[in-house]
């Protein structure tokens, strides 16, 4: 598996004291809060297991799988809802947890979606950010760090189902997924 990595972009150390100082960020702006995060499936798993042991607060939490890709590796631009949530949000705080926000169509989309079951706020945390991808403006409230436009995987992150255990963002050799995206 290591074989098909081009290089390591960020160490697993590094991925330690940021989800640390994003956790003890949430936690300091929601102490007397009714917290719920909300976990993007399945790349979020990881990072938002992470989020939750670091977490010093009371946090409900609960996944949502949204899909913009549909049978394709580039993004159709037509979010479908997967699963929905099975937890009831109204009137608390809620925290979208993402792994990677790249164009922003699904987090937006998510955002609006959630607003409808009327919670007190909806905020977003990823733990990687291609902005040089986006195409809709967004507002992340917890960052963990920018990221090149290249093709990463690991802490959740993959290509067809793979690498999502690698414990630190890996770049994939082209070879390995040339032809196959944009």
């Amino acid at each position: 598996m290591l074989n098909d990595v081009k290089k390591v972009l960020i160490s697993k150390d590094e991925i330690e004291t940021m989800v640390k100082r994003l956790a003890e960020q949430i936690s300091m702006d929601y102490e007397g809060k009714q917290l719920v995060l909300i976990g993007v499936m399945k790349g979020c798993l990881i990072f938002l297991a992470d989020l939750l042991r670091n977490i010093t607060i009371p946090v409900e939490f609960g996944t949502i799988t949204a899909s913009s890709y549909g049978s394709g590796t580039v993004s159709s631009g037509q979010i479908k809802i997967i699963n929905d949530i099975d937890i009831e949000i109204e009137g608390k705080d809620v925290i979208i947890i993402e792994d990677l926000v790249d164009t922003g169509l699904t987090l937006n989309y998510l955002k609006d979606f959630l607003r409808l079951r009327k919670p007190k706020s909806v905020g977003i945390c990823v733990a990687f950010d291609k902005p040089s991808r986006r195409k809709n403006p967004i507002e992340i409230t917890y960052k963990g760090m920018d990221i090149p436009d290249e093709f990463i995987v690991g802490y959740g992150l993959d290509f067809n189902e793979k690498y999502r255990n690698l414990p630190e963002i890996c770049v994939l050799k082209e070879e390995i997924y040339e032809g196959l995206i944009d």
